[in-house]
């Protein structure tokens, strides 16, 4: 692992309206999957090259959340989305950039700019390549959904010694029905227990953002409790 730059940034929160947040960078060339999933464990998300936590001053909102995969079971509900999406295909390969994907990208941002008030901004081709191509090493993958020849949605996962880290997921909203959010979590848990893996690292779990607090309706999870360093022991309850 060789570190080329850290530091920290002070911006506008991303989940909380009328708050601040302090996020602490590091920039990685050439991170192992032991490194990436060490710092993982350790409430960190990578994008890129780049891995990243906040570090807010008397704000703990932000909750890393691991769901136990092995202890998971899938409910009636759970075994409905699977059985209805029969006819969507999937196929796993290291992350890549094509038109298909940043038009599908836009139209979901768009879309959940309407829907949710996300903020929308147009990304370019070289913006999406740094944040999920680049810096894939040898535990990044993208999961492709495909309904006939149409891609309908792009899973970009990190598979590591100990179980997936779940790094974005987008889709196209013209098929919704399939609950393909839903979906896609649902594929990544029947991998990491067919694979004997434990977790599925769902990023960050915040009550009283909508886009983050539906992570606690998947059972059993825990959360990481405070913010060690890369040399402080972790621990989840």
């Amino acid at each position: 692992m060789n570190l080329l730059k850290e530091f920290s940034l002070e911006d506008k929160c991303s989940y909380l309206k009328d708050k601040t947040q302090t996020t602490h960078y590091k920039l990685i060339e050439n991170c192992s999957k032991e490194s990436c999933e060490a710092l993982i464990e350790r409430g960190y998300r990578r994008f890129g090259k780049m891995y990243f936590r906040p570090i807010c001053t008397g704000c703990d909102e932000c909750k890393s959340i691991k769901i136990d995969a092995q202890n998971f079971h899938f409910s009636k509900s759970a075994r409905r989305v699977l059985k209805k999406a029969q006819d969507v295909k999937t196929y796993i390969q290291r992350p890549t950039l094509t038109h298909q994907h940043l038009e599908l990208f836009e139209k979901y941002h768009r879309y959940m700019h309407y829907k949710k008030g996300w903020e929308y901004s147009t990304t370019s081709a070289e913006n999406y390549h740094n944040s999920f191509v680049n810096g894939h090493n040898d535990f990044g993958y993208e999961v492709l959904y495909f309904y006939e020849e149409k891609l309908i949605g792009v899973d970009l996962i990190d598979i590591l010694p100990d179980g997936i880290s779940s790094i974005y997921f987008y889709y196209d909203p013209d098929f919704a029905h399939y609950s393909l959010g839903k979906l896609s979590l649902y594929k990544q848990i029947q991998y990491t227990q067919n694979a004997g893996k434990k977790w599925i690292y769902l990023g960050y779990y915040v009550k009283d953002c909508d886009s983050l607090s539906y992570k606690a309706q998947y059972k059993p999870y825990l959360t990481l409790q405070g913010r060690p360093s890369e040399y402080e022991e972790f621990i989840w309850t």
